[in-house]
């Protein structure tokens, strides 16, 4: 369905695509874009059925950034001073990256033509980033007299590319084409242009197929771990989840799946088996002199 100037569609049950709509302003970055992309996010994160999303652009750029022309005013500014409105403003743009990183689905960029400064820091923000051929990306802020440290970015970016490539992107404010990004890292594929979408749905729906906890779960954990200072935490960590997972009957699935040469379907449901009582055991006579489980012990007359 359109919602003005955010687009939201189903690609099949469990896929969904966020796409900016602003192709004749290069789907650059205005408050209302913004505030309108937070809420269709967060409309995506509270669908049950949606287990992977799309992002992506309109026409021929995934995001050119900060509209310089025509960025809008904030909602419910009455009564505030000049410097309240401009730390809302920018919490306008910089809660999209929480938001992505707070959504139960792993997020596809998929990242078509130019991705620059808040652009580039949306990708950032994605779990998976594919590009097609003709992308290109730049930290635009420090070229625009700001800084390239934006919506996360300096957090974000040397984690994904080591300091070195960030830094070298960060400060220079120069463009990287999709070649130099994939091999640096900031992507990890990269296709014809008009292979793109078709790209991100074909690993959007392959993901999809796998249960629906564990993409949660598995998403949750590689974002929580670039915060976790040692391995000892990050293997305890780890261990937990991998526990709760094991409790459901997806693991038994996988093997039946596997026996009988079909393709496994995840459900998350309850291992049940793990919660059987066992019968009774047989005394050394063959009399059956084990404990019965209901039995409370000698009840009085």
């Amino acid at each position: 369905m359109a919602i003005g100037l955010v687009e939201l569609e189903s690609a099949g049950e469990s896929v969904r695509v966020v796409r900016l709509a602003r192709p004749d302003r290069l789907n650059a970055l205005s408050i209302e874009l913004a505030i309108e992309l937070d809420e269709v996010l967060a409309a995506v994160g509270a669908d049950n059925d949606a287990r992977v999303v799309v992002l992506t652009g309109s026409g021929r750029a995934f995001c050119s950034g900060l509209d310089l022309k025509d960025y809008g005013v904030i909602p419910n500014i009455d009564g505030l001073s000049v410097h309240r409105i401009a730390s809302r403003s920018m919490r306008v743009y910089s809660q999209l990256t929480r938001r992505l990183r707070a959504l139960p689905q792993p997020v596809v960029a998929a990242v078509n033509g130019p991705a620059y400064g808040g652009g580039m820091c949306l990708a950032l923000g994605c779990d998976l980033r594919i590009a097609s051929e003709d992308a290109t990306f730049n930290a635009t802020g420090i070229v625009n007299g700001l800084t390239s440290t934006e919506m996360g970015a300096g957090w974000l970016l040397p984690r994904l590319i080591g300091s070195a490539n960030a830094n070298d992107l960060l400060l220079t404010g120069r463009r990287i084409d999709a070649a130099e990004a994939l091999r640096v890292g900031l992507v990890s594929r990269v296709v014809p242009a008009a292979d793109l979408l078709g790209e991100a749905l074909a690993m959007a729906e392959a993901m999809s197929a796998y249960s629906h906890h564990g993409l949660e779960a598995t998403k949750q954990a590689l974002w929580a771990e670039l915060e976790i200072s040692s391995l000892d935490a990050a293997i305890e960590f780890e261990d937990r989840n991998q526990l709760m997972a094991g409790f459901t009957d997806n693991l038994p699935e996988a093997i039946r799946a596997f026996d009988q040469g079909r393709d496994p379907v995840y459900r998350d449901d309850p291992r049940r088996d793990l919660f059987q009582v066992p019968g009774p055991v047989d005394g050394p006579d063959g009399s059956g002199g084990g404990t019965d489980p209901d039995d409370e012990g000698p009840r009085p007359a």
